[in-house]
């Protein structure tokens, strides 16, 4: 039998005005060993979600100064980083993401320390990560800045997932290491399409494909040669009018396997950290431009070496929490009493299959001892 992984938990109870909870979260990381790590003179990435604008439920800025000030502490150069989205949003290039990060509050002067978007201006700036023993992936697309990091510390905001059922740390580094081109691999068992009402056939696409997979009708308007496309999603990219669209058809199972197999991409081979909170706990990703009712009550905060054990902590403890009344599980036709919140918001959905598949692949281990601070 495997040895149990160590997982540091604090709640979020502070009655005395002797310590706060940027304190208390300084304390739990400290006491599960963040302080163990070499970091003089390191770069630090700090994997987070700055929030798709109009969204409320992502991490505030205060919780990553609170990192940053510690990595700065052992003499690290931190930084907060995240990877450009596949979709239509408020993130979808580094400069719109940027701003998007900073009208939610995250500037160097409330964090402490500078954003930098990990894939690049138009994401694809990425770099191919072998990852040992994957069955869906063999190399995966990486942000390039993530993997110029020193030292990986993610910051999880732990919540519900609408295509991966969960949202915890594996996902947080997993899907969100991934350039455009990593999250359409992800996503999608296909290639990117064309919505021909939206196409103004001004051949954008053609321009910086290297294989001359868009095509164009006797309407001058676009259509992808699946057969020539690589999918490396520039076209997504470039497309003025967001014509170009990708299918968001794997099956969740497989896209589970998949993210185990990106984490362990970027966590291999140097030193790696992961913080969780549970809080606010969405039933859908921070990707939303909106947030719904918590589908749990906030639980506490998070800290191990092991991003399995971890996500496994925070899922048995989310699990053990009432369903939050005025929530989507008291809405008609879903299920508040089968005994699993997040199955219960996405019946379709198991987010199992990725820790299942992440201990399969070496990264860590579902049993774990909680050690409560």
């Amino acid at each position: 039998m495997s040895e149990k992984a160590k997982v540091y938990f604090a709640d979020f109870r502070c009655p005395s005005w002797r310590e706060n909870l940027p304190q208390k979260l300084a304390r739990l990381m400290m006491t599960a060993g963040f302080g163990d790590i070499d970091m003089e003179d390191k770069y630090v990435a700090i994997k987070m979600h700055f929030g798709e604008p109009g969204n409320m439920a992502y991490l505030r800025p205060n919780w990553a100064k609170v990192v940053a000030d510690l990595v700065k502490d052992k003499g690290g150069k931190p930084f907060l980083t995240d990877c450009n989205t596949l979709y239509v949003g408020g993130r979808k290039n580094a400069l719109d993401h940027m701003e998007s990060a900073y009208v939610n509050g995250f500037t160097p002067y409330s964090t402490g320390c500078h954003i930098i978007i990990a894939d690049g201006l138009k994401g694809n700036d990425e770099v191919a990560v072998p990852v040992t023993g994957g069955e869906y992936v063999k190399e995966a697309k990486i942000g390039r800045t993530v993997m110029d990091a020193d030292v990986f510390v993610s910051l999880t905001h732990f919540k519900g997932h609408e295509q991966a059922g969960m949202g915890g740390t594996l996902k947080n580094i997993g899907m969100g290491c991934g350039s455009r081109a990593g999250k359409m691999e992800l996503h999608n068992s296909g290639k990117p399409f064309v919505k021909q009402k939206k196409c103004v056939g001004c051949r954008a696409c053609a321009r910086i494909c290297a294989h001359g997979a868009p095509q164009f009708g006797p309407d001058g308007k676009a259509v992808i040669d699946t057969d020539k496309c690589v999918g490396c999603a520039r076209c997504l990219a470039i497309c003025p009018k967001d014509a170009i669209q990708s299918l968001f058809d794997e099956a969740p199972a497989i896209l589970n396997k998949k993210i185990a197999e990106y984490t362990k991409a970027v966590v291999d081979g140097r030193p790696c950290f992961h913080v969780s909170l549970v809080m606010d706990v969405s039933p859908n990703c921070d990707c939303h431009g909106e947030n719904d009712v918590p589908i749990a009550p906030n639980v506490g905060m998070f800290a191990s070496f092991d991003p399995v054990a971890l996500d496994q902590a925070c899922a048995d403890a989310v699990t053990a929490q009432p369903a939050m009344p005025g929530s989507v599980l008291f809405d008609e036709g879903y299920d508040c009493d089968c005994g699993d919140l997040f199955h219960a918001a996405h019946p379709n959905t198991d987010w199992r299959t990725c820790l299942e598949h992440a201990e399969k692949l070496g990264l860590g281990t579902r049993a774990y001892e909680l050690i409560k601070i």
